[in-house]
């Protein structure tokens, strides 16, 4: 195993009582990096990451993490390494306040959080990190509001914090603002690209647009075909921060290009996908 390289898969098959729906996926996710999962629906997308969080068994194949075997291991054991995961749907407690979500989260992380005897000063100790993470996520004038209350937008950026709190050393994020409208994906792909991008932390994130890739990653991965299998994978080399007059800049033209390419060559219809 290469120090590089934090999380690799060697030849990762998902089987459904005979449907093959992904076959022979090898990645080499490098440490520190932003990587994009991207390809058309039904490309497998998503039973990979499954995969790669342990919510999924694969039929055939390897999963290593910094260089020990996962394969087998359950989705507990690979969070307790480091590896935490995001839902498409959101998954915050709805009755909790926003600061109390986070503090929760910061809780499991030093594992407190069923010592729910422990005093109000003791917990008031993880206010000022929490109020940090909400402010990284524009979430801190609505600190003390209930979850449930929030807008869809803001629920993912209270996930985005929760999970944030435990420090992960692999962040996946499975189509984090799927169903949020343009501008609202473009304020958190701008807000929350430099807080990805924070110092020991790796992150692999599913999307099914072009533009938000290049705009978010160092490396992107296309995904095609039934069964989904890779057929490339891109660096992307802009300058950061980037901005959205960066999607029009000839490199960003070049990569588009190229996903286009691969998807075609894996006859799948190209997702352009909505402007971040």
């Amino acid at each position: 195993m290469l120090d590089d390289f934090v999380l690799e898969t060697r030849s990762l098959v998902k089987e459904f009582k005979g449907f093959v729906a992904v076959n022979g996926v090898s990645l080499n996710v490098r440490r520190g990096h932003i990587h994009a999962l991207i390809g058309p629906n039904g490309a497998g997308k998503t039973t990979v990451f499954n995969l790669l969080t342990k919510f999924l068994a694969p039929t055939r194949g390897s999963i290593f993490f910094n260089g020990t075997d996962i394969t087998a291991q359950r989705p507990a054991q690979v969070a307790r390494r480091g590896i935490v995961r995001s839902f498409q749907m959101s998954a915050v407690f709805p009755h909790l306040s926003v600061l109390e979500n986070v503090r929760l989260a910061l809780q499991r992380k030093l594992g407190t959080s069923f010592h729910f005897w422990r005093s109000v000063r003791t917990l008031a100790g993880l206010h000022a990190r929490a109020r940090e993470l909400l402010a990284e996520v524009n979430l801190d004038p609505q600190a003390d509001r209930i979850a449930v209350e929030l807008p869809y937008g803001s629920k993912r950026a209270l996930e985005i914090a929760t999970t944030l709190a435990l420090e992960p050393e692999l962040l996946l994020l499975d189509e984090p603002f799927s169903a949020l409208d343009a501008l609202t994906r473009e304020r958190f792909d701008l807000a929350l690209m430099a807080e990805w991008r924070r110092p020991g932390m790796t992150v692999i994130v599913v999307s099914h647009s072009i533009p938000e890739a290049i705009l978010i990653a160092d490396r992107i991965v296309v995904l095609c075909g039934t069964p989904g299998t890779v057929v490339g994978e891109i660096a992307v080399e802009l300058p950061r921060p980037r901005s959205l007059e960066a999607l029009e800049s000839p490199e960003a033209v070049t990569v588009t290009a190229t996903i286009r390419a691969l998807l075609a060559q894996g006859d799948g219809p190209t997702e352009e996908g909505p402007r971040p």
